[in-house]
Order: C-alpha cells, then sequence, then structure tokens
C-alpha cells in the first residue's frame, strides 16, 4: 500500500474513505510504476554534486540499458565535471500527461551510482542511448561527450496527491513496465465518452463508493482502471481491478468489458 508521508491535498480527512470494499484494489507496484514512467520519455532532470558539495541539477536526455539510465553528458558542462568528480547522482522524471496540474501526474526520482561502461556494455549503452535520443549521433562520438550508466540504487515514484511509495534499485531492476499503460489514452477517452453508465456502476459495486454520482476514467494499466469520484461527501479516487491482469493492449476492450458486466 502506498505510503501517505507528506501533506498533499488527498492525504486529508477531507477526502471520503470507501464505504464499501474495493473489490479488486490491485495496482502496478511502486517499482513497475517507475519503469513505466522511466520509459515513457527521453528526458530528466540529472542532480549532481559540485566540488563544493552543492546540489547542481540540469536538463539531459536518456536511454535505458534495462531500466538504467544512460546519459551522454559533455564535460564542458558543469554537471559532467561533477560526475567526473562525484558519481553519485539522481534523476527526476516526469511522466507525459495532459493533466492541468502538473503535481497531479506521475514522476520518480531515481537515485544510484554512475559509472562510465566499458566492453560490450559500452557498445550496449551507446545503442540505448541512441534507440531513445536520435539527435545524440551528431554528437556522442565528439571527445568531450561520455556515457555514463547510472545504476540504480532507489527510487521514489509519486502518482499524483497522495499515492507515493519507494522501491529498492533490486526491485526496480527485477520489473518491467506496464505494457497497457503507455497505450491507454485512447482507451480511456472512449470509456468517459461512450460508457459514463459503465464507469458509474464499477465506481459502486466494485470500487467501494455506492453512493457515486460521477465517475471518471483517470487511467489504466494490467491490472484495472483508475476512477475519479463524485460523491455527496466529496471527491476521492478508487479502483476497478480486472479479473486477471492482461499483457497487451488489444486485451484492454473485453477486460473493460468483463469489468461492466461485473458491475451489472
Amino acid at each position: 500500500m502506498a505510503s501517505t508521508d507528506h501533506g498533499d491535498p488527498g492525504d486529508g480527512p477531507s477526502v471520503p474513505p470507501p464505504l464499501t470494499d474495493v473489490v479488486n484494489a490491485t495496482r502496478p507496484s511502486a517499482a513497475e510504476q517507475a519503469r513505466t514512467v522511466a520509459a515513457a520519455t527521453n528526458t530528466a532532470t540529472l542532480a549532481t554534486l559540485t566540488a563544493d558539495g552543492d546540489p547542481w541539477a540540469s536538463l539531459i536526455t536518456y536511454g535505458l540499458l534495462g531500466g538504467d539510465p544512460v546519459l551522454c553528458v559533455s564535460r564542458l558542462a558543469e554537471h559532467g565535471r561533477n560526475l567526473d568528480r562525484d558519481q553519485r547522482a539522481s534523476i527526476a522524471v516526469v511522466a507525459p500527461t495532459t493533466v492541468v496540474d502538473p503535481l497531479a501526474s506521475s514522476r520518480i526520482t531515481v537515485a544510484g551510482v554512475a559509472e562510465k561502461p566499458t566492453g560490450e556494455t559500452a557498445a550496449a549503452a551507446r545503442a540505448a542511448h541512441l534507440a531513445a535520443v536520435p539527435a545524440a549521433r551528431y554528437y556522442i562520438d565528439y571527445s568531450d561527450f561520455s556515457l555514463w550508466v547510472l545504476r540504480v540504487h532507489r527510487i521514489r515514484w509519486v502518482g499524483g496527491y497522495g499515492r507515493m511509495d519507494s522501491a529498492s534499485g533490486a526491485d526496480y531492476a527485477a520489473a518491467e513496465p506496464d505494457p497497457i499503460a503507455p497505450q491507454a489514452a485512447r482507451a480511456v477517452d472512449h470509456l468517459n465518452a461512450d460508457h459514463a453508465d459503465s464507469l458509474l456502476a464499477m465506481a459502486r459495486a466494485l470500487g467501494g463508493f455506492p453512493d457515486t454520482v460521477e465517475a471518471v476514467c483517470t487511467g489504466a494499466d494490467r491490472y484495472g482502471l483508475d476512477l475519479k469520484v463524485t460523491t455527496p461527501r466529496g471527491v476521492a479516487y478508487t479502483r476497478a481491478g480486472f479479473a486477471t491482469a492482461i499483457d497487451r493492449p488489444d486485451q484492454l476492450r473485453a477486460a473493460a468489458t468483463e469489468l461492466a458486466r461485473r458491475a451489472g
């Protein structure tokens, strides 16, 4: 269960609790969520330490070698010189979103120690970076640029207000990006536009909010649908879980249909 260790809106007592049990609240783990966010983009904010020990943040691009970010940085840049001196680093990645409130969207902090790859790992790291950042082909072989692989020691995932958790580097390495979430936008739009009654039934019968007056799907993943529910007691967020996890985007329609059938 996600920890709630700060006072973001959504953590407070104004959020109505479920009135009945959520039938299946299974959702991706923090490690899975982090892998999904990391794979969804190629830009991040890199935090390094200056010679004086001050934090230094800069925009970078990255690819992924497994789940480890592959950075291509220049020693002419301060962050490049910082990594030469102290390989401790972290990156902050924000998932692409159309949500108006930036703090309501998913983001991760990935922390670890950067290392310069050698041998076959160097070739794989180069290929991974170029696959994610094609424009890097114009400078990746310049003498002042170096490849670094950020070996992940721990991650922090925030899924919006009131949803957050941490995971170890080992859990992150063992996880896989969610195969549904990156492709789900069209299906989510369709559910909201054409199946509002079914979403309402899911929230009432499966999501623990029988007093729901409006339900909006805010996302989908291999385990189910995220729902934003409006009740006379206020606005809350809940879950409508699939009977079994799915592995392909083309299974989403059938899984949502089965949810609507169960909700009655």
